[in-house]
C-alpha cells in the first residue's frame, strides 16, 4: 500500500482513535503491523509513505494499493479506520494457529 506523505502532512492527520495520526500509521495500528524495520519485512501487508502523488484532493489523501496500480483512491480526512479498510481492499485475518 502507498500513502501519499504530502497528502498526509497537508492534512495534518485525520485518522486513528483520536483522529490525530498520519493515514499510514493508523492503518499500521489497525491492521497490527510491526511498522518500520526488519520486523516489518514479515507482515502480511506492507504500507510505505510515498513522494507526491501529483494529485491533491482537499481534505483526503491519496493511496494507491500495489496490487492494483490503475485503481488511485482519495481517503477522506476523518473517516473510521474500519471503513478506510475496507475501502482500500485490505483484509483483517488473524494468522492459522491463532484465536
Amino acid at each position: 500500500m502507498l500513502v501519499c506523505r504530502k497528502c498526509s502532512k497537508r492534512a495534518g492527520g485525520g485518522f486513528g482513535e483520536d483522529g490525530r495520526d498520519r493515514l499510514a500509521k493508523a492503518l499500521r495500528k489497525e491492521l497490527g503491523l510491526a511498522g518500520k524495520g526488519k520486523r516489518a519485512r514479515k507482515d502480511r501487508v506492507g504500507v510505505v509513505e510515498v513522494g507526491c502523488l501529483k494529485i491533491c484532493p482537499k481534505r483526503a489523501v491519496m493511496a494507491i494499493r500495489c496490487g492494483d496500480p490503475g485503481r488511485w483512491l482519495a481517503v477522506p480526512c476523518g473517516a473510521a479506520m474500519d471503513e478506510v479498510v475496507e475501502m482500500l481492499g485490505l483484509s483483517i485475518q488473524e494468522p492459522a494457529g491463532e484465536a
